[in-house]
């Protein structure tokens, strides 16, 4: 009689373990459309770059934003309690790695569409290697984000503006190099997630 409760125990408890792991939500990044993906901060559209990002609230909606500073301004004006899980492109190979596993360089001199700065990395071989050969960058981690000061480099955003690159320019380099054009959307991009 005890080895039966014994088994009765063990099997509810497994199947209560089984429960909770198929109810748990699993987020996916969400491919960029240029056509309609329009940056959910500055409205610019949002290029299928390596400076792309994206974050999926708990209830399903996914934003996504033409550069890093953009999705850290939301995260400042919305709070992150809602989020369900955030996104950033490998700048090497534009893969979408989790926003906290990332590996972050920071220089002001770097080119990012909103002038931040900011490029993300899968692994910290890969951000070690892009100062090495570039001479510039500090390392940062998802944590040490928390704490920078997101300003973005006036200088840039005006020689962009000189430039012809419109309001605000994307570059296909972080050291500005392969400059491509802009297109300019009017609304805000959000689409129900991938989770599952």
């Amino acid at each position: 009689m005890r080895m039966k409760t014994h088994w009765k125990t063990i099997m509810v408890l497994l199947f209560g373990v089984l429960l909770l792991t198929a109810c748990e939500k699993k987020y996916e990044a969400l491919p960029i459309n240029e056509d309609v993906d329009i940056c959910a901060i500055c409205k610019m559209q949002v290029k299928d770059d390596a400076y792309a990002t994206q974050l999926t609230t708990k209830d399903g909606k996914n934003y996504k934003f033409d550069d890093i500073g953009c999705m850290n301004q939301w995260k400042e004006e919305n709070g992150t309690d809602n989020i369900g899980m955030d996104f950033v492109r490998d700048y090497n190979d534009k893969e979408w790695i989790e926003y906290s596993k990332a590996t972050y360089v920071y220089d002001a001199s770097l080119r990012t569409p909103m002038a931040y700065g900011i490029l993300n990395f899968k692994d910290k071989a890969s951000a070690e290697a892009f100062v090495a050969e570039q001479g510039v960058g500090t390392i940062m981690t998802a944590e040490d984000l928390a704490s920078h000061d997101w300003k973005q480099n006036t200088e840039m955003m005006d020689m962009m503006d000189m430039m012809g690159e419109g309001e605000h320019g994307h570059s296909e380099e972080g050291m500005g190099e392969g400059m491509h054009e802009e297109t300019h959307g009017e609304s805000e991009s959000t689409e129900e997630s991938g989770h599952k």
